[in-house]
């Protein structure tokens, strides 16, 4: 396994922003370990898959998990707003980085992570590809 750890800053995208690292990296499978930092406005999606959220408020960045490749990114995170209450759900565009995004990806070697269309769920689902 292999540790990515880099910093997003001030106006780049979180999720632009680690979807394009993954890509210049040639990550193949991946998982996000750790995302800290805070954000001016955030867009998350949620449970439905349908409701999509812009927030207009500096958060805190207190979670960020998911899967991670050069080809898919599926993220959720959570963040903590300024009463101390937090949101989160599907991390989407739309994030914009406030003073600084600390992330922590794991390159999982052998593995390989794509996406196939699932009829049961109507959405393009994790594929993942065992090297041999």
């Amino acid at each position: 396994m292999r540790a990515h750890v880099f910093r997003l800053t001030r106006g780049q995208d979180l999720r632009a922003g680690i979807e394009t690292y993954a890509r210049e990296h040639g990550i193949a499978a991946g998982c996000a370990l750790s995302g800290v930092g805070c954000v001016l406005r955030a867009r998350v999606r949620d449970a439905s898959g349908v409701t999509v959220r812009q927030i207009d408020e500096p958060m805190e960045i207190v979670s960020l998990t998911g899967t991670v490749s050069a080809a898919r990114t599926h993220l959720h995170v959570a963040f903590s707003r300024g009463d101390l209450s937090t949101v989160g759900g599907h991390l989407l565009e739309g994030c914009t980085v406030n003073t600084t995004a600390e992330i922590v990806l794991l390159e999982l070697p052998g593995l390989r992570f794509g996406a196939a269309y699932d009829p049961q769920t109507g959405y393009d689902e994790l594929e993942i590809v065992r090297d041999e």
